[in-house]
Protein backbone atom coordinates (compact mmCIF):
# COMPACT_ATOMS: atom_id res chain seq x y z
CA UNK A 1 0.00 0.00 0.00
CA UNK A 2 1.88 3.25 -0.52
CA UNK A 3 1.43 5.97 1.82
CA UNK A 4 1.64 8.48 -0.85
CA UNK A 5 -1.34 7.73 -3.19
CA UNK A 6 -3.77 10.30 -1.62
CA UNK A 7 -6.34 11.59 -4.05
CA UNK A 8 -9.58 12.35 -1.80
CA UNK A 9 -9.66 14.17 1.41
CA UNK A 10 -12.42 15.10 4.07
CA UNK A 11 -12.47 17.98 6.41
CA UNK A 12 -14.53 16.72 9.00
CA UNK A 13 -14.44 20.17 11.25
CA UNK A 14 -14.39 23.84 10.66
CA UNK A 15 -10.87 24.68 9.07
CA UNK A 16 -9.90 27.95 6.79
CA UNK A 17 -10.45 28.30 3.20
CA UNK A 18 -6.70 28.29 2.54
CA UNK A 19 -6.94 24.34 3.70
CA UNK A 20 -9.35 23.04 1.25
CA UNK A 21 -7.62 25.29 -1.58
CA UNK A 22 -4.09 24.44 -1.23
CA UNK A 23 -5.04 20.81 -1.45
CA UNK A 24 -7.22 21.22 -4.19
CA UNK A 25 -4.58 23.76 -6.48
CA UNK A 26 -0.64 22.27 -5.18
CA UNK A 27 -1.98 18.70 -4.93
CA UNK A 28 -4.42 18.47 -7.24
CA UNK A 29 -6.54 16.50 -4.40
CA UNK A 30 -10.61 16.16 -4.32
CA UNK A 31 -11.99 17.77 -1.16
CA UNK A 32 -14.71 17.01 0.66
CA UNK A 33 -15.84 19.71 3.51
CA UNK A 34 -18.45 18.37 5.74
CA UNK A 35 -18.01 19.43 9.48
CA UNK A 36 -20.09 18.68 12.12
CA UNK A 37 -20.92 14.60 11.07
CA UNK A 38 -21.54 12.68 13.63
CA UNK A 39 -19.49 9.05 14.43
CA UNK A 40 -22.03 6.83 12.41
CA UNK A 41 -22.05 9.32 9.56
CA UNK A 42 -17.88 9.66 9.31
CA UNK A 43 -17.52 5.82 9.42
CA UNK A 44 -20.34 5.67 6.79
CA UNK A 45 -18.37 8.18 4.42
CA UNK A 46 -14.50 7.64 5.30
CA UNK A 47 -14.57 4.18 3.10
CA UNK A 48 -14.22 6.66 -0.04
CA UNK A 49 -11.25 8.89 1.29
CA UNK A 50 -7.77 8.40 1.55
CA UNK A 51 -7.30 11.38 4.15
CA UNK A 52 -9.12 12.71 7.09
CA UNK A 53 -8.29 16.56 8.14
CA UNK A 54 -9.90 17.12 11.84
CA UNK A 55 -9.74 20.02 14.91
CA UNK A 56 -10.79 18.89 17.77
CA UNK A 57 -14.37 18.00 17.24
CA UNK A 58 -14.04 15.23 15.62
CA UNK A 59 -13.33 11.99 17.48
CA UNK A 60 -11.21 9.74 15.08
CA UNK A 61 -12.14 6.10 16.95
CA UNK A 62 -11.04 2.89 16.68
CA UNK A 63 -14.28 2.15 14.54
CA UNK A 64 -13.71 5.19 11.84
CA UNK A 65 -10.05 3.79 11.17
CA UNK A 66 -11.22 0.53 10.63
CA UNK A 67 -14.05 1.92 8.28
CA UNK A 68 -11.25 4.02 6.21
CA UNK A 69 -9.81 1.05 4.02
CA UNK A 70 -8.22 3.84 1.76
CA UNK A 71 -7.47 5.84 4.69
CA UNK A 72 -3.62 6.39 4.65
CA UNK A 73 -3.26 9.27 6.59
CA UNK A 74 -5.14 11.61 9.62
CA UNK A 75 -4.26 15.18 9.92
CA UNK A 76 -4.95 17.29 13.12
CA UNK A 77 -5.06 21.20 12.29
CA UNK A 78 -3.39 21.41 16.28
CA UNK A 79 -1.20 20.72 18.38
CA UNK A 80 -2.29 17.49 20.45
CA UNK A 81 -4.01 14.26 18.68
CA UNK A 82 -6.06 13.30 21.47
CA UNK A 83 -8.92 12.99 19.53
CA UNK A 84 -7.55 10.55 17.41
CA UNK A 85 -6.60 6.40 18.24
CA UNK A 86 -2.62 6.80 17.41
CA UNK A 87 -2.88 3.12 18.56
CA UNK A 88 -5.45 2.41 16.33
CA UNK A 89 -4.38 4.49 13.66
CA UNK A 90 -0.97 2.67 13.59
CA UNK A 91 -2.22 -1.17 13.58
CA UNK A 92 -4.01 -0.10 10.36
CA UNK A 93 -0.97 1.15 8.78
CA UNK A 94 -2.07 4.69 8.74
CA UNK A 95 0.02 7.97 9.38
CA UNK A 96 -0.93 10.69 12.43
CA UNK A 97 0.25 14.00 11.53
CA UNK A 98 -0.34 17.11 13.26
CA UNK A 99 0.78 20.72 12.87
CA UNK A 100 3.09 21.57 16.05
CA UNK A 101 3.97 24.92 15.43
CA UNK A 102 0.91 26.49 14.49
CA UNK A 103 -0.86 27.38 17.08
CA UNK A 104 2.64 27.73 19.72
CA UNK A 105 1.95 31.53 19.43
CA UNK A 106 -1.68 31.95 20.23
CA UNK A 107 -2.00 29.46 23.43
CA UNK A 108 1.34 30.90 24.49
CA UNK A 109 -0.39 34.33 24.39
CA UNK A 110 -3.52 32.89 25.44
CA UNK A 111 -1.47 31.75 28.63
CA UNK A 112 0.70 34.99 29.76
CA UNK A 113 -2.81 37.38 29.37
CA UNK A 114 -4.58 34.38 31.81
CA UNK A 115 -0.73 34.90 34.39
CA UNK A 116 -1.82 38.46 34.35
CA UNK A 117 -5.39 38.38 34.38
CA UNK A 118 -4.72 36.43 37.67
CA UNK A 119 -2.45 38.81 39.35
CA UNK A 120 -4.62 41.51 38.88
CA UNK A 121 -8.40 39.77 38.86
CA UNK A 122 -8.95 41.08 35.50
CA UNK A 123 -12.20 39.36 34.36
CA UNK A 124 -13.77 39.59 37.70
CA UNK A 125 -13.33 43.25 38.36
CA UNK A 126 -14.78 43.78 35.00
CA UNK A 127 -17.71 42.17 36.02
CA UNK A 128 -17.94 43.80 39.21
CA UNK A 129 -17.87 46.63 37.38
CA UNK A 130 -21.01 45.78 34.70
CA UNK A 131 -23.12 44.50 37.75
CA UNK A 132 -22.84 48.77 38.64
CA UNK A 133 -19.98 48.47 41.55
CA UNK A 134 -17.16 50.21 42.48
CA UNK A 135 -15.36 48.18 44.79
CA UNK A 136 -11.73 48.83 44.53
CA UNK A 137 -10.38 47.40 47.85
CA UNK A 138 -11.98 43.81 46.76
CA UNK A 139 -9.69 43.45 43.99
CA UNK A 140 -6.20 44.36 45.26
CA UNK A 141 -3.97 42.75 42.96
CA UNK A 142 -0.29 41.28 43.10
CA UNK A 143 2.89 42.58 40.67
CA UNK A 144 4.46 39.96 38.42
CA UNK A 145 7.64 41.62 39.15
CA UNK A 146 9.89 39.51 40.99
CA UNK A 147 7.78 36.47 41.02
CA UNK A 148 8.34 32.53 39.79
CA UNK A 149 6.99 31.61 37.32
CA UNK A 150 7.32 27.76 36.83
CA UNK A 151 6.57 25.88 33.85
CA UNK A 152 6.36 22.57 33.27
CA UNK A 153 7.05 21.57 29.88
CA UNK A 154 9.71 23.74 27.73
CA UNK A 155 9.01 22.85 23.84
CA UNK A 156 7.70 25.50 21.84
CA UNK A 157 4.54 27.01 24.30
CA UNK A 158 6.33 26.55 27.16
CA UNK A 159 9.27 28.68 25.46
CA UNK A 160 7.24 31.12 23.90
CA UNK A 161 5.64 32.02 26.97
CA UNK A 162 8.78 32.33 29.52
CA UNK A 163 10.08 34.74 26.36
CA UNK A 164 6.88 36.98 27.04
CA UNK A 165 7.16 36.83 30.90
CA UNK A 166 10.28 37.79 30.74
CA UNK A 167 10.16 41.18 29.80
CA UNK A 168 7.50 41.20 33.09
CA UNK A 169 11.28 40.83 34.90
CA UNK A 170 9.90 37.16 36.13
CA UNK A 171 12.09 34.61 37.09
CA UNK A 172 11.37 31.87 34.72
CA UNK A 173 12.14 27.84 36.15
CA UNK A 174 11.15 24.75 34.72
CA UNK A 175 10.79 20.98 34.51
CA UNK A 176 11.13 18.80 31.13
CA UNK A 177 12.06 15.49 30.68
CA UNK A 178 12.64 15.45 26.86
CA UNK A 179 14.51 19.04 26.50
CA UNK A 180 18.50 19.54 28.00
CA UNK A 181 19.22 22.16 30.76
CA UNK A 182 21.68 23.28 28.24
CA UNK A 183 18.93 24.29 25.52
CA UNK A 184 16.17 26.36 28.09
CA UNK A 185 19.53 27.73 29.64
CA UNK A 186 19.43 29.37 26.25
CA UNK A 187 16.21 31.14 26.75
CA UNK A 188 16.31 32.22 30.19
CA UNK A 189 14.64 29.02 31.83
CA UNK A 190 16.71 27.25 34.71
CA UNK A 191 15.41 23.92 34.79
CA UNK A 192 14.96 22.01 38.09
CA UNK A 193 13.21 18.63 39.29
CA UNK A 194 9.48 18.50 39.71
CA UNK A 195 10.41 18.04 43.86
CA UNK A 196 12.70 21.56 43.83
CA UNK A 197 10.11 23.35 41.58
CA UNK A 198 6.44 23.56 44.07
CA UNK A 199 8.00 24.99 46.77
CA UNK A 200 9.75 27.90 44.26
CA UNK A 201 7.22 28.87 42.23
CA UNK A 202 4.10 31.26 42.35
CA UNK A 203 2.87 30.52 39.28
CA UNK A 204 2.70 27.79 37.77
CA UNK A 205 2.12 26.93 34.08
CA UNK A 206 1.66 23.17 31.99
CA UNK A 207 2.54 23.01 28.52
CA UNK A 208 2.46 19.06 28.42
CA UNK A 209 1.03 16.43 26.23
CA UNK A 210 -1.35 14.22 28.03
CA UNK A 211 -0.06 11.09 29.09
CA UNK A 212 -0.33 8.92 32.15
CA UNK A 213 2.75 10.19 33.48
CA UNK A 214 1.38 13.65 32.97
CA UNK A 215 -2.05 12.94 33.95
CA UNK A 216 -2.97 14.44 37.59
CA UNK A 217 0.32 15.99 37.61
CA UNK A 218 -0.68 18.86 40.13
CA UNK A 219 -2.77 16.90 42.92
CA UNK A 220 -3.58 16.90 46.50
CA UNK A 221 0.29 15.94 47.09
CA UNK A 222 1.71 18.28 44.81
CA UNK A 223 -0.33 21.60 45.85
CA UNK A 224 0.71 20.71 49.44
CA UNK A 225 3.68 21.30 48.90
CA UNK A 226 3.46 24.61 46.98
CA UNK A 227 3.56 28.45 48.11
CA UNK A 228 0.04 28.85 50.09
CA UNK A 229 -1.92 30.99 47.54
CA UNK A 230 0.08 29.85 44.14
CA UNK A 231 -1.18 30.39 40.95
CA UNK A 232 -1.63 27.57 38.47
CA UNK A 233 -2.89 27.84 34.43
CA UNK A 234 -3.62 25.26 32.17
CA UNK A 235 -4.19 25.77 28.35
CA UNK A 236 -2.87 22.35 27.44
CA UNK A 237 -4.82 19.75 28.49
CA UNK A 238 -7.68 18.60 30.67
CA UNK A 239 -6.49 16.55 33.46
CA UNK A 240 -3.00 17.27 33.52
CA UNK A 241 -4.53 19.46 36.67
CA UNK A 242 -6.38 16.97 38.61
CA UNK A 243 -9.69 19.35 38.88
CA UNK A 244 -11.16 17.90 42.45
CA UNK A 245 -7.80 18.63 44.04
CA UNK A 246 -7.72 22.23 42.40
CA UNK A 247 -11.10 22.71 44.00
CA UNK A 248 -10.22 21.80 47.45
CA UNK A 249 -6.85 23.81 46.97
CA UNK A 250 -8.85 26.56 46.10
CA UNK A 251 -11.48 25.96 48.73
CA UNK A 252 -8.71 26.11 51.72
CA UNK A 253 -6.42 29.03 49.68
CA UNK A 254 -3.20 26.93 49.19
CA UNK A 255 -4.25 27.86 45.59
CA UNK A 256 -4.74 31.77 45.13
CA UNK A 257 -6.45 31.51 41.80
CA UNK A 258 -6.65 29.60 38.59
CA UNK A 259 -6.58 29.89 34.86
CA UNK A 260 -8.28 27.10 32.92
CA UNK A 261 -8.59 27.27 29.03
CA UNK A 262 -9.22 23.21 29.04
CA UNK A 263 -11.33 20.48 31.09
CA UNK A 264 -11.33 16.99 31.77
CA UNK A 265 -14.88 16.95 30.23
CA UNK A 266 -15.56 19.13 27.32
CA UNK A 267 -18.05 21.05 27.96
CA UNK A 268 -17.61 20.25 31.37
CA UNK A 269 -21.05 19.22 33.20
CA UNK A 270 -19.34 19.77 37.00
CA UNK A 271 -19.61 23.39 36.83
CA UNK A 272 -18.09 23.84 40.41
CA UNK A 273 -14.93 25.20 39.11
CA UNK A 274 -16.15 27.33 36.47
CA UNK A 275 -18.24 29.40 38.71
CA UNK A 276 -15.70 29.31 41.63
CA UNK A 277 -15.08 33.01 41.92
CA UNK A 278 -10.82 32.49 42.11
CA UNK A 279 -10.70 30.60 38.76
CA UNK A 280 -10.86 32.47 35.38
CA UNK A 281 -12.09 30.03 32.84
CA UNK A 282 -12.70 29.71 29.05
CA UNK A 283 -14.00 27.60 26.46
CA UNK A 284 -11.15 25.66 24.97
CA UNK A 285 -9.65 28.83 23.42
CA UNK A 286 -5.87 28.33 22.90
CA UNK A 287 -5.52 28.21 19.21
CA UNK A 288 -8.96 30.20 18.43
CA UNK A 289 -7.26 33.19 16.54
CA UNK A 290 -7.50 34.36 13.36
CA UNK A 291 -4.13 33.78 12.41
CA UNK A 292 -3.82 29.97 14.44
CA UNK A 293 -6.50 28.64 12.25
CA UNK A 294 -5.23 30.01 9.06
CA UNK A 295 -1.74 28.87 9.87
CA UNK A 296 -2.74 25.31 11.11
CA UNK A 297 -5.09 25.14 8.46
CA UNK A 298 -2.39 26.01 5.51
CA UNK A 299 0.63 23.86 7.27
CA UNK A 300 -1.87 20.19 7.90
CA UNK A 301 -2.84 20.83 3.91
CA UNK A 302 0.84 21.62 2.95
CA UNK A 303 2.55 18.44 4.90
CA UNK A 304 -0.09 16.03 3.04
CA UNK A 305 0.32 17.63 -0.86
CA UNK A 306 3.94 16.98 0.63
CA UNK A 307 3.09 13.27 1.47
CA UNK A 308 1.18 12.58 -1.63
CA UNK A 309 3.91 13.98 -4.04
CA UNK A 310 6.16 12.23 -2.53
CA UNK A 311 8.49 15.06 -1.52
CA UNK A 312 8.52 14.98 2.66
CA UNK A 313 6.50 13.75 5.72
CA UNK A 314 6.82 15.90 8.34
CA UNK A 315 4.89 16.07 11.91
CA UNK A 316 4.09 12.27 11.97
CA UNK A 317 3.60 11.14 15.43
CA UNK A 318 3.12 8.12 15.17
CA UNK A 319 6.26 7.32 12.37
CA UNK A 320 9.01 9.48 13.46
CA UNK A 321 11.36 7.52 11.69
CA UNK A 322 9.92 7.48 8.36
CA UNK A 323 10.42 11.42 7.55
CA UNK A 324 13.77 9.75 6.49
CA UNK A 325 11.95 7.54 3.84
CA UNK A 326 10.71 10.59 2.05
CA UNK A 327 13.75 12.28 1.81
CA UNK A 328 15.59 12.21 -1.28
CA UNK A 329 18.70 10.69 -0.11
CA UNK A 330 16.71 7.87 1.47
CA UNK A 331 13.88 7.25 -0.86
CA UNK A 332 16.00 4.58 -3.07
CA UNK A 333 17.47 2.97 -0.15
CA UNK A 334 14.16 2.24 1.32
CA UNK A 335 13.37 0.86 -2.16
CA UNK A 336 16.05 -1.46 -1.36
CA UNK A 337 15.48 -2.16 2.08
CA UNK A 338 12.00 -3.43 1.09
CA UNK A 339 13.32 -5.20 -2.05
CA UNK A 340 16.22 -7.23 0.37
CA UNK A 341 13.49 -8.07 2.44
CA UNK A 342 11.34 -9.44 -0.24
CA UNK A 343 14.10 -11.64 -1.56
CA UNK A 344 15.50 -12.84 1.94
CA UNK A 345 11.86 -14.19 2.54
CA UNK A 346 11.86 -15.90 -0.52
CA UNK A 347 15.21 -17.28 -0.41
CA UNK A 348 14.38 -18.64 3.59
CA UNK A 349 11.04 -18.65 3.99
CA UNK A 350 11.47 -20.29 7.28
CA UNK A 351 13.22 -17.38 8.45
CA UNK A 352 11.15 -16.68 12.25
CA UNK A 353 14.07 -15.11 14.24
CA UNK A 354 15.98 -12.11 14.33
CA UNK A 355 16.95 -10.13 11.41
CA UNK A 356 20.18 -7.43 11.70
CA UNK A 357 20.17 -4.51 9.50
CA UNK A 358 23.32 -3.38 8.80
CA UNK A 359 24.01 0.51 7.25
CA UNK A 360 27.16 1.43 5.83
CA UNK A 361 28.20 4.50 4.87
CA UNK A 362 27.80 8.31 6.34
CA UNK A 363 24.80 8.61 4.21
CA UNK A 364 23.09 5.85 5.63
CA UNK A 365 23.95 7.29 9.10
CA UNK A 366 20.64 8.40 10.47
CA UNK A 367 18.24 5.86 8.32
CA UNK A 368 18.99 2.97 10.33
CA UNK A 369 14.75 2.84 11.88
CA UNK A 370 13.42 3.62 8.75
CA UNK A 371 15.60 1.25 6.36
CA UNK A 372 14.27 -2.42 9.10
CA UNK A 373 10.74 -0.93 8.68
CA UNK A 374 11.28 -1.21 4.85
CA UNK A 375 13.54 -4.24 5.50
CA UNK A 376 10.40 -5.37 7.86
CA UNK A 377 7.71 -4.73 4.38
CA UNK A 378 9.67 -6.91 2.60
CA UNK A 379 10.08 -9.50 4.76
CA UNK A 380 6.28 -10.12 5.53
CA UNK A 381 5.23 -9.00 2.26
CA UNK A 382 2.11 -10.93 1.11
CA UNK A 383 1.34 -12.36 4.62
CA UNK A 384 -1.24 -9.20 5.62
CA UNK A 385 -3.25 -6.69 3.50
CA UNK A 386 -2.45 -3.54 5.09
CA UNK A 387 1.30 -3.45 5.67
CA UNK A 388 3.06 -0.91 5.30
CA UNK A 389 6.10 1.62 6.96
CA UNK A 390 4.04 3.06 9.64
CA UNK A 391 2.96 -0.81 11.14
CA UNK A 392 5.72 -3.18 9.92
CA UNK A 393 7.00 -3.39 13.46
CA UNK A 394 4.03 -4.64 14.98
CA UNK A 395 3.22 -7.44 12.56
CA UNK A 396 6.71 -8.15 13.11
CA UNK A 397 6.39 -8.71 16.43
CA UNK A 398 3.57 -10.34 16.15
CA UNK A 399 5.28 -12.97 13.45
CA UNK A 400 8.01 -13.63 15.85
CA UNK A 401 10.32 -11.70 13.78
CA UNK A 402 12.85 -9.58 15.56
CA UNK A 403 14.16 -6.91 13.21
CA UNK A 404 17.16 -4.65 14.83
CA UNK A 405 19.73 -2.64 13.61
CA UNK A 406 23.51 -0.82 13.74
CA UNK A 407 25.68 1.37 11.56
CA UNK A 408 29.34 0.49 10.33
CA UNK A 409 31.10 3.82 9.54
CA UNK A 410 32.63 2.27 6.88
CA UNK A 411 35.37 3.76 4.39
CA UNK A 412 33.89 2.73 0.91
CA UNK A 413 30.75 3.51 -0.10
CA UNK A 414 27.33 3.32 1.07
CA UNK A 415 25.81 -0.19 1.26
CA UNK A 416 22.79 -2.07 3.08
CA UNK A 417 23.07 -5.61 4.12
CA UNK A 418 20.21 -7.80 6.20
CA UNK A 419 21.68 -10.77 8.00
CA UNK A 420 19.65 -13.74 9.18
CA UNK A 421 20.53 -17.10 10.35
CA UNK A 422 20.88 -19.11 7.44
CA UNK A 423 20.89 -16.16 4.88
CA UNK A 424 23.11 -12.73 4.23
CA UNK A 425 22.46 -10.22 1.18
CA UNK A 426 23.68 -6.94 0.53
CA UNK A 427 22.97 -4.04 -2.03
CA UNK A 428 23.61 -0.71 -3.06
CA UNK A 429 22.21 2.14 -5.24
CA UNK A 430 23.13 3.16 -8.63
CA UNK A 431 21.55 6.48 -9.62
CA UNK A 432 17.69 5.93 -8.60
CA UNK A 433 18.02 1.94 -8.66
CA UNK A 434 18.25 -0.50 -5.98
CA UNK A 435 20.93 -3.05 -6.47
CA UNK A 436 21.84 -6.26 -5.15
CA UNK A 437 25.58 -6.43 -4.82
CA UNK A 438 25.75 -9.80 -3.15
CA UNK A 439 24.08 -13.16 -1.66
CA UNK A 440 25.92 -14.84 1.23
CA UNK A 441 29.87 -14.88 0.11
CA UNK A 442 29.10 -14.70 -3.52
CA UNK A 443 29.53 -11.73 -5.15
CA UNK A 444 27.68 -10.67 -8.52
CA UNK A 445 30.03 -9.30 -11.60
CA UNK A 446 27.42 -6.30 -12.19
CA UNK A 447 24.71 -4.82 -9.51
CA UNK A 448 21.40 -6.72 -10.14
CA UNK A 449 18.33 -3.90 -10.84
CA UNK A 450 15.99 -4.76 -8.04
CA UNK A 451 12.60 -3.84 -10.42
CA UNK A 452 9.99 -5.79 -12.15
CA UNK A 453 10.23 -9.99 -12.28
CA UNK A 454 13.10 -11.82 -11.43
CA UNK A 455 14.19 -15.50 -11.61
CA UNK A 456 16.89 -16.95 -9.37
CA UNK A 457 18.52 -20.33 -9.42
CA UNK A 458 20.74 -21.41 -6.31
CA UNK A 459 23.57 -22.54 -9.45
CA UNK A 460 24.27 -22.09 -12.91
CA UNK A 461 20.36 -21.20 -14.66
CA UNK A 462 19.60 -23.86 -17.39
CA UNK A 463 19.81 -21.00 -20.65
CA UNK A 464 18.42 -23.20 -23.04
CA UNK A 465 15.51 -23.91 -21.55
CA UNK A 466 15.35 -20.37 -19.88
CA UNK A 467 15.22 -19.25 -23.15
CA UNK A 468 13.06 -21.74 -24.71
CA UNK A 469 10.30 -20.98 -22.08
CA UNK A 470 10.48 -17.23 -22.59
CA UNK A 471 9.69 -17.57 -26.10
CA UNK A 472 6.94 -19.83 -25.97
CA UNK A 473 5.40 -17.57 -22.90
CA UNK A 474 6.25 -14.38 -25.50
CA UNK A 475 8.25 -12.86 -22.79
CA UNK A 476 11.48 -11.51 -23.01
CA UNK A 477 14.85 -11.70 -21.45
CA UNK A 478 16.11 -8.24 -20.25
CA UNK A 479 18.78 -8.77 -18.19
CA UNK A 480 21.12 -11.74 -16.91
CA UNK A 481 23.88 -11.83 -13.81
CA UNK A 482 25.72 -14.68 -12.51
CA UNK A 483 27.68 -14.68 -9.47
CA UNK A 484 30.04 -17.68 -7.79
CA UNK A 485 26.90 -19.46 -6.88
CA UNK A 486 23.59 -17.85 -8.04
CA UNK A 487 22.25 -16.40 -11.20
CA UNK A 488 19.61 -13.87 -11.57
CA UNK A 489 17.47 -12.80 -14.62
CA UNK A 490 15.37 -10.13 -15.49
CA UNK A 491 11.92 -10.84 -17.60
CA UNK A 492 9.76 -8.56 -19.15
CA UNK A 493 6.59 -10.42 -17.37
CA UNK A 494 5.34 -12.64 -14.98
CA UNK A 495 6.01 -16.78 -15.76
CA UNK A 496 2.64 -18.26 -14.71
CA UNK A 497 4.73 -22.05 -14.39
CA UNK A 498 8.08 -21.66 -13.69
CA UNK A 499 8.94 -25.58 -12.91
CA UNK A 500 9.72 -26.24 -15.93
CA UNK A 501 13.23 -24.21 -15.11
CA UNK A 502 14.01 -25.80 -12.38
CA UNK A 503 14.28 -25.02 -8.44
CA UNK A 504 13.87 -21.44 -9.53
CA UNK A 505 12.34 -18.60 -7.83
CA UNK A 506 10.31 -16.14 -9.03
CA UNK A 507 9.78 -12.68 -7.48
CA UNK A 508 8.29 -9.06 -8.13
CA UNK A 509 9.45 -6.00 -7.10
Amino acid sequence: MSLSDIRRVLISDSLAPACAQILRTQGGIEVTENPGLTSSQLISQIQDYDGLIVRSATKVTAEVLAAGSRLKVVGRAGTGVDNVDVEAATRNGIIVMNTPTGNSISAAELTCGLIVSLSRQIPQAAESMRAGKWDRKKFLGSELHGKTLAILGLGRIGKEVALRMQSFQMRTIGYDPVIPPEVTDQFGVQQFSLEEIWEQSDYITVHTPLLPSTTGLLNDATFARCKRGVRVVNCARGGIIDEAALLRALESGQCGGAGLDVFTEEPPTNRALVNHPLVISLPHLGASTEEAQNRCGEEIAQQIVDLAQGRSLVGAVNAPALTRAFSPDTKPWSHLGEALGTLHRKLAPDTNADIQVITTGDVLKDSGSCLCSAVTVGLLRGTTGKLNLVNASLYAEGAGIKVSTRHSAGTGEAQLAVLGADLSLAGGVRGPSPCLLQIGPSKFRSPVTLYGTLLLWRNAAPLPKLLEVLSSSGVQLETFHTSEGFSIAGISAPLSDVSLLGPCVQLTL
